[in-house]
C-alpha cells in the first residue's frame, strides 16, 4: 500500500521533470562546490556566459577557470557516463529478465582494463590523453565481439551461453592482464590501478567529446526499443506470438549496450554497480514498463553518478577517493541485499 501511495505522489508531480531538475541542482552542486567554493548563483552564471547564453558578467579572479575548464567538463563526463551504465543495465536486466544483471557480464570492463594496460605498458599515455581511452574502447568491444561469436548459435544468442561466455572470457582477460601487470614498472601498476578502481580526475571538454555521441546515440536508440524490451520480458512465447524476432532484437541491443557502455568505461574506468542499482530503484518507483523505467533509469543513473562523484571529492579534502569506490561502497549492500531477497523469495529474482 505505502509502495503504491510512492508511486502515485510520483507520477502526480511527474517524475522525470522532477528527476531533471533534480539533475540540474546536483550538476551546479557538483560544479560549485570544491577545495576552492564558488557560490551556485554564481557557478550557474559562469556556465550561462560560457556556453554563451549571458553576456558582460564579471566574476572573481579565477572562478571562471575552475569552473568551466574544470570542474563543469568534469560533471558532465560524469552524467554522461551514469547514463550509459544505468540505461545499459536496464536492458540488460530485460533482456535476461533478471534484475540483478549488469553490463559488467558482457566482458566489458575486463575488455577495457586490458586495452588501458596496453596502453601504460606502450607508454602511450604519456604521449595524449586519447591513447587511453581508445585502447580501453577497442579493448572493450574485441571483448564483446569474441563473446558474442561464442555464443551465437544457428541465428540465436542464447541468454545462458552468452552468460557463460562473459564469464570464461573475462577470466582468461584478466590474466592476461595480471600478467601484463607483472612485468610492468611500479608507475605503471600504479597508473592502472587508479584507473581500474574508477575516477574522473583530470576529464576535460575532450573527454566530453569523445563520449558525447555514441553515449547520446545509443541511448536513444535504446529508448526507440522500448517497446520490444517489454514484449522480452514476458517470455519467448509471447514474443513468437506477436511476431517479434527475439534474437535479432538481443543483437541489436546488445551492440547499443555494448557501444554505450564502452565509451562510459573508456573515459570513467571500471566503476561498478551504477547499471544495476540504478534501474532496481526506478523499476521500484515506476514500474516495468520500459517506456518510463529507461528514460527514468538514464536521468537517475547521471545524478547518482555525478552526486557519487561529488562525495569523492569533498569527503576526505586535500585527498580524493576514486568515485567506483563510492559506488562500490553504496552498491555492494544493496546487491547483498538483492540476494537475501531472492533467497527468501525461493530462488525468484524479479
Amino acid at each position: 500500500m505505502k509502495n503504491r501511495k510512492i508511486k502515485g505522489s510520483l507520477k502526480n508531480i511527474g517524475l522525470i521533470p522532477a528527476m531533471l531538475i533534480l539533475l540540474l541542482i546536483v550538476m551546479v552542486a557538483g560544479t560549485a562546490i570544491g577545495a576552492v567554493y564558488v557560490p551556485f548563483f554564481d557557478t550557474f552564471k559562469i556556465i550561462l556566459k560560457n556556453i554563451g547564453i549571458l553576456k558582460n558578467a564579471t566574476f572573481s579572479e579565477g572562478q571562471e577557470p575552475i569552473i568551466f575548464l574544470v570542474r563543469f567538463p568534469r560533471v558532465l563526463v560524469a552524467a554522461l557516463a551514469g547514463t550509459a551504465l544505468a540505461s545499459s543495465g536496464a536492458v540488460m536486466q530485460g533482456m535476461f529478465r533478471n534484475p540483478m544483471a549488469d553490463p559488467g557480464l558482457l566482458g566489458i570492463s575486463s575488455g577495457s582494463g586490458l586495452g588501458a594496460v596496453l596502453a601504460i605498458k606502450l607508454g602511450l599515455t604519456a604521449a595524449s590523453m586519447y591513447f587511453m581511452p581508445l585502447f580501453a574502447f577497442a579493448g572493450a568491444f574485441i571483448a564483446i565481439f569474441v563473446i558474442y561469436i561464442l555464443s551465437y548459435q544457428k541465428g540465436k544468442v542464447p541468454v545462458l551461453t552468452l552468460m557463460l561466455s562473459g564469464i570464461a572470457v573475462s577470466t582468461f582477460i584478466g590474466a592476461i592482464t595480471n600478467i601484463i601487470l607483472t612485468l610492468s614498472y611500479d608507475y605503471q601498476v600504479k597508473e592502472f590501478l587508479f584507473w581500474s578502481t574508477g575516477g574522473l580526475d583530470g576529464r576535460r571538454w575532450e573527454h566530453v567529446q569523445l563520449v558525447l555521441f555514441p553515449i547520446i546515440v545509443s541511448v536513444i536508440l535504446m529508448f526507440v526499443f522500448s517497446r520490444d524490451l517489454n514484449i522480452l520480458m514476458l517470455g519467448e512465447e509471447e514474443a513468437r506470438s506477436v511476431g517479434l524476432s527475439s534474437g535479432k532484437i538481443r543483437t541489436i541491443l546488445l551492440i547499443l549496450v555494448s557501444i554505450a557502455t564502452a565509451s562510459a568505461v573508456c573515459v570513467s574506468g571500471a566503476i561498478s554497480f551504477v547499471g544495476l542499482l540504478v534501474p532496481h530503484i526506478m523499476r521500484l518507483l515506476v514500474g516495468p514498463n520500459y517506456k518510463k523505467l529507461l528514460p527514468a533509469s538514464s536521468i537517475g543513473g547521471a545524478v547518482f553518478l555525478v552526486a557519487c562523484d561529488l562525495v569523492s571529492r569533498v569527503v576526505a579534502i586535500p585527498y580524493e577517493i576514486g568515485v567506483g569506490i563510492i559506488t562500490a561502497l553504496l552498491g555492494a549492500p544493496y546487491f547483498l541485499y538483492l540476494l537475501l531477497r531472492s533467497k527468501k523469495e525461493g530462488g525468484a529474482v524479479i
